[in-house]
Formats: structure tokens, sequence, C-alpha cells
């Protein structure tokens, strides 16, 4: 028996009972066996793209006409390209982790891959949920964005054997498309990424360490080769603090341009063109004797700014294909002694290191004051604001600082394409815009009540419901919000927790009625727009996600 694949299988069960509800109502999964395997996808989807739980099950499309795609993630685009994430599971009662990942899934996905991305390919027996996330990325691609498609073969065994990769040379998708294995080891590996972190670093030359009001100071240079013996070690558990997880060699210009110096002759300058890696320590020892190339022996160590950079090397040194060169390269290594009690200051400055990059701070901005008040404001109206990430099971009381955001952009600000699709920038460029400080904890819960009923009949949409509904439930949110204050004869600066009863209440009672006058709205919006043409699925995908229809609104 394999450990691993022992504690996987473990973990498998409190996972299909947090699933289990929505399995049996949104995908009609109530088989033990398949609602494990639903489990085992599921947690490979959170766990890898370091999802939030509802989030991740929202990605899962297992069931009929899946086109042999288990669950489906579609990023933000970036750079004029976004990344689709595609997973497959194979999960097998055997713990024995010996069974290779199916020749017959490696084709399957491959044939999704061939008809998925390509606008034109018709699409038959394709389940709603697939065709929804489909036509969302098809009208990306008829708008000129580029996908870069992660093919994630998901199984608690080893990796597809000699055939299957053969099949995947022969298939010509080039660097668009890359492969990826996950199993057991992985997920346990990136679960157990708090353990902390003992070893040493071998630096090169010269470095300077300095005390700091209680802190200490390193500055060197490490071999690349040291970095990644280091990711080789210690993987995700290295990268707890640090705000992304990789994003792959392909279709990230930061990443392929760090490939291309070390894979060239300007190897050796690769010092010069980085901006170097930070790292946290508890403690750093080190022979004060020597004058160079000391080894530092490190406590507790975390990368916190240049996790990119530090995977991207791991990844491209380990390319059997890469040229012998003789010639080093070097990288430009921080190393932070900081006090064990001040947690925030490692907070602050993960976020100063990272936040001129576009990427989600929420984790950043936690023990910001504007998300201290707001904790305890909507704890004093009976919810718990979740201002830092936490693993478990979400209840209806709690509310996450990022739907939060989401939802208070969409009701509140009227910016229901920016919440919906600039998730990147909620915590980033669009936080003052979100989090005023006249934000109260009555109108962050009311929105987020609004958000989620829009949100829960985009999941489950009933057979009367318009197509529009499955992309357009900021849209109604927003406007459900307009309903809303229109009853209460109030202004939003005028909704707090004086009223926050009758404004529930009234939720409560009226949410169909007001979510039906919302999905009128946008049908006027939408007839004003387009006239009496038939819309396609990837025309309203566009649409919503353009904000078009935002003038057009009452």
């Amino acid at each position: 028996m394999n450990i691993n694949a022992s504690i996987i299988d473990q973990r498998l069960a409190s996972v299909a009972d947090d699933i289990r509800a929505r399995a049996a109502e949104e995908l009609r999964i109530r088989d033990q066996t398949r609602l494990k395997s639903l489990a085992f996808i599921y947690l490979c989807v959170k766990t890898v793209l370091d999802l939030e739980a509802d989030e991740a099950f929202d990605c899962l499309t297992e069931g009929g006409g899946d086109f042999g795609v288990d669950a489906i993630h579609i990023s933000e685009e970036r750079d004029g390209e976004f990344t689709v994430s595609l997973f497959q599971g194979k999960y097998k009662n055997n713990l024995a982790g010996d069974a290779n990942f199916p020749e017959g899934g490696i084709a399957a996905l491959i044939k999704a891959i061939e008809y998925l991305f390509n606008p034109a390919a018709q699409l038959a027996h394709v389940n709603e949920r697939l065709l929804t996330k489909v036509e969302a990325a098809r009208s990306l691609i008829r708008d000129g964005y580029i996908p870069q498609v992660r093919s994630l073969a998901c199984n608690n065994g080893l990796p597809w054997n000699a055939a299957a990769q053969a099949a995947i040379a022969r298939t010509g998708f080039g660097n668009q498309v890359t492969w990826e294995h996950v199993n057991h080891d992985r997920l346990v590996n990136i679960l157990q990424a708090s353990k902390p972190v003992k070893d040493t670093l071998q630096l090169s030359g010269k470095a300077i360490v300095e005390d700091m009001e209680f802190s200490r100071v390193l500055v060197g240079r490490i071999a690349v080769t040291e970095v990644a013996a280091l990711i080789e070690r210690h993987g995700d558990r290295l990268l707890e603090r640090n705000i992304r997880r990789y994003l792959g060699l392909q279709g990230n210009r930061i990443n392929e341009g760090i490939r291309h110096t070390l894979t060239s002759n300007e190897k050796h300058n690769f010092y010069f063109y980085n901006n170097g890696v930070t790292l946290t320590c508890e403690n750093f020892t080190y022979n004060a004797l020597q004058d160079g190339n000391y080894q530092v022996r490190v406590e507790n160590l975390q990368i916190i700014n240049g996790g990119q950079t530090c995977m991207t090397i791991f990844k491209t040194l380990q390319e059997p294909s890469l040229p012998h060169q003789h010639a080093p390269a070097y990288v430009l290594l921080r190393l932070y002694q900081l006090p064990r009690e001040n947690s925030d200051l490692v907070q602050r400055i993960t976020y100063a290191t990272n936040s001129q990059n576009p990427v989600d701070l929420k984790d950043l901005r936690a023990n910001d004051p504007r998300q201290q008040r707001l904790e305890l404001d909507v704890q004093q109206l009976g919810f718990n604001y979740r201002r830092k990430r936490a693993d478990t099971h979400t209840r209806s009381t709690d509310i996450t600082s990022g739907v939060a955001a989401e939802a208070v952009l969409s009701v509140w600000r009227r910016k229901p394409h920016q919440a919906k699709f600039f998730a990147h920038e909620h915590f980033g460029k669009l936080y003052e815009v979100i989090f005023t400080d006249q934000l109260n904890g009555a109108q962050v819960v009311i929105a987020v009540q609004l958000y989620r009923v829009a949100e829960n009949r985009r999941k489950r949409p009933e057979p009367r419901d318009s197509a529009f509904v499955r992309y357009g439930s900021c849209f109604i949110a927003m406007q459900m919000g307009q309903k809303l204050l229109a009853e209460m004869g109030l202004t939003l600066q005028s909704l707090s927790h004086r009223n926050f009863q009758l404004a529930q209440q009234l939720i409560e009672n009226n949410s169909e009625v007001y979510f039906q006058a919302a999905v009128q709205d946008i049908q006027q919006a939408l007839e004003a727009l387009y006239g009496d043409q038939e819309i396609s699925l990837q025309q309203l995908s566009a649409t919503f996600r353009r904000g078009d229809l935002i003038s057009r609104l009452p």
C-alpha cells in the first residue's frame, strides 16, 4: 500500500460528505462510487488551482456529455492570452499506486482540445455546464485572445505510458498545450505545504549580512542549480506565503523569458536580467569566519517573492533536451530573518514585494484596517466575515472577502463585468473602489445575499430561465439591488444596521420577484442592443464580459 495514496483515499471520505448535496442537486450524482471519483477530481481542482470550495465545485463538469473533461477552469485574460485548465480524473480503489493513467483518457483529452477550442466546430451531446464554459472560452478566442491549455491527467497512480506520450507528440499542439500529471504524491506535497522547511543554502561568492531592528538581512547570490535542488526537495512547501501558484512555462511571457535565458548563450547574464528571489525564515546561521561561499542553515524557510522564477528554473533544468553548457548561472537572493511573533510584518513584506504585479492580493489585504473593521461589523449582524483564507467548510453565515468584493462591486458599484472578469484586481487596483471608508457590514451582507440568489440560479437554472442567466449573474444581482433599495425607499448610503432586518426580510420574501424583474430589465436591454436577431451563447458571453448592457439598463 502506498502511504500517500492511503492519505488521499482517507481524505476523500470527508470531501465526499462536503460536496454530497451539491453533487446530487447539480450533477445528479448520488451513487457512492461515482461520488468518490467526483470528490477526487474536486480535490485535485481545489488543491492544484488553489481555489475556494464554491469556485472549485463550479469547475466540475463530470457526467453525461462531458467530452472526456471532468472539470474546466478558465482564467482571466492577461497580455492577450487566457489559460484553460482541463482535468480528467481516473480514480481506482487500488491503493498500491502502481497503475498508469489510461491511454484512452489521454486520447479523450486530445480529442476534446481539438474540438473545444475551435469556434467553428459543432458540439453535439455536450452537457450544459461544460457547454457554458466552452462557449465562454470560444467567445474569448473570437475576440482575439489566445488560449493556453493545461491538460491535467489526475489519478492515484503513475503517469501515462509511452504509447500515450507518443499520441501527445503526434497532436502538433506545440507549446500552446501543456500536459501535467496529478496524483496522490503531488496532492500530499501541496497539502503539507505548512510543514516548516529546514535546509542549507549554498551561496556563491561574497554576501552582505546586517542586523536591522530585531531582524537580520542577508543579500547574496545562489546558483540556479541550487535553486532547482531546493525546489526538488521541498516543492510547494516553500510557496505557502507566495501569493501565486506556478503559472507554467508556456503562455507566460516572464517565465518564457526566464527559460530562454537559461537555455541560451546569455545564461551567464541571468543574474543581471532577473529581479531575484526573496525568502523569509525564523533563523539563519553561517560560518562568519569564512570570506564567502557561505553555507547558510535556515529554519522555517519560505519564498515570498520569486516563486515563479524558482519553479521555472526547476522545470527548465529538468528538461532532458537542455543543451549542455558549462557557463554557470546565478540569481540574486535576499534572505530575511524576521521575528517569529510578527506575522503581520511577513504579510506586509510579501505585499510590498508582489503588489507591482497584477495578482490576487486578498490574502495580503487581510490585515488592512478596513477588513478588520468589516469583520467586526459583519459579526455584529450574526454573520462571519472571513478576511483570511481557511480550510474549513464555508457555512451559509460565512462570507469570504473574495465573495464580498465581487458582490459589492456588482450590486452597489454597478461594475458587474469587472466583478466577474477582473477578480485579480479586486484587491489591487479596484480595492479602493470596492472597500470605501463608507462601506459597512450591512451593505456587504445584503450585497452578498443578492449575489448568492443570482449565483445559485446561474448554477441551477430552471427550465424557463433564459440562456443569459448562466452568464449574467452579476448583472442580475446589480439590478436586484436597485429593486430592493427602491422598495425600501432608501439610497445606498442609508442602508445600515438600522434597516438591515427589513432588507433581509424583503430578500427572503421577494427574492424571486426581484430576480424576475432584473431578468426582464436585462432582456429588454439585450433586445435594444441586438434587435430581433438570434443571440448565440458566444455572443452572450462576450456581451456580459464587455459590459455593453450597463448603459442600457435602468
